[in-house]
């Protein structure tokens, strides 16, 4: 199992998908899925489902990651050839200078640039302490006019992410580009190769949502299709075992799966998720039954799908559970598989783990 999340994440981080533009992905996934027996459908978002049948007495279970990544667009093309843009998603400007990036024309056609970086000699004392904002960067890909960037099909609004990479890290770790959140792709895949032989289960739908960088709206339009009671998201959960990171939480590299009790983004946007008791009961236990270590975490500045879709129908019960991550949304992510393994782990035997004795009611848990 360690060894087939390791290969599928790493393929799913060379597949380009800047949020709004996920078909390469979505297509990838669908083969996966088709390996299995499984027929997934597509709606008009992008979004991609499929349904594992089980007892309809049973609540039904939502399990979802996305498949979009965060990076730019094009907005302007200068007449020397070099090409402005603008920023999508919560891309940090301290990480840009210097960094390849790879502009998505097309299968076969996408076109390698860098960001530039002014040159060292020129620069003054009080640039080298500057960080340059979005809107002044400006990718070098080596055209020497604008007509030579539209003759490549470069053009307004075309897709920018940073050059899709995969470095095999000490330990075999992962490091490279969208570990957020392919490796949570990776996982669901993996967890639906379970349940597709497990006899006792609740009909669980899986959910690979687009455009969640681009103000969490994907997941939120399947899962008002889907309508399951509950919903299980998968994403990062920062890693605090560097010493930049050491006074937000206690959540290491390595050392398994994680739970988040309590997010809140409070940038910009006022929303998070506070998870169901019932899930928070039920993985919890689960862990504890099958040995295995579930880190928690508890953050301001992050969100996810989950703090939108807990809000449709009557409510549905969230949690969003998933592995350590450093350097989150910079260009080299570093993720564990091992931590993967012990995520898959631990859903799998959670959802199975529903039964006729599991309720919702949250009475029963505080």
């Amino acid at each position: 199992m360690k060894e087939r999340l390791r290969k599928l994440t790493s393929d799913l981080m060379l597949i380009p998908g800047l949020s709004g533009h996920e078909d390469r992905v979505r297509r990838a996934i669908t083969k996966e899925l088709g390996k299995l027996g499984l027929a997934a459908k597509t709606d008009r978002l992008g979004n991609l489902f499929a349904t594992i049948e089980g007892d309809p007495k049973l609540p039904s279970v939502m399990l979802f990651a996305h498949m979009d990544q965060l990076g730019f667009v094009v907005r302007r093309i200068e007449a020397n050839g070099l090409i402005r843009v603008e920023r999508l998603g919560g891309v940090p400007e301290r990480a840009l200078a210097s960094q390849s990036v790879l502009l998505c024309v097309g299968e076969g056609h996408d076109v390698a640039g860098i960001i530039a970086n002014k040159s060292h000699h020129a620069t003054t004392p009080e640039e080298k302490y500057k960080v340059l904002p979005y809107a002044e960067i400006f990718i070098d890909a080596g055209f020497a006019s604008a007509d030579a960037v539209l003759a490549a099909g470069i053009n307004i609004g075309t897709p920018v992410v940073y050059e899709p990479k995969v470095l095999a890290l000490a330990d075999g770790r992962i490091a490279g580009t969208s570990v957020d959140d392919r490796a949570a792709c990776a996982v669901v895949i993996e967890v639906a190769r379970a349940l597709l032989q497990a006899k006792k289960k609740p009909t669980t739908h899986i959910l690979f949502s687009v455009l969640e960088e681009f103000n969490l709206q994907g997941a939120v339009t399947a899962a008002r299709k889907l309508a399951p009671d509950i919903a299980i998201q998968l994403d990062l959960i920062l890693a605090t075992d560097t010493p930049d990171m050491a006074t937000r939480g206690d959540v290491k590299l390595g050392a398994g799966p994680a739970m988040s009790l309590y997010s809140f983004h409070g940038r910009g946007t006022l929303n998070g998720t506070i998870p169901h008791p019932a899930l928070v009961s039920l993985f919890s236990s689960t862990a504890n039954k099958e040995g295995l270590t579930l880190q928690r975490s508890a953050h301001v500045g992050a969100l996810t799908d989950s703090s939108y879709v807990q809000l449709l129908h009557k409510g549905i019960a969230a949690i969003d559970l998933g592995f350590p991550c450093r350097y989150t949304h910079s260009s080299l992510e570093v993720c564990d598989p091992a931590d993967l393994t012990g995520l898959t782990q631990l859903l799998v035997a959670g959802i199975t783990g529903i039964d006729q004795t599991f309720s919702l009611d949250r009475d029963r848990y505080t």
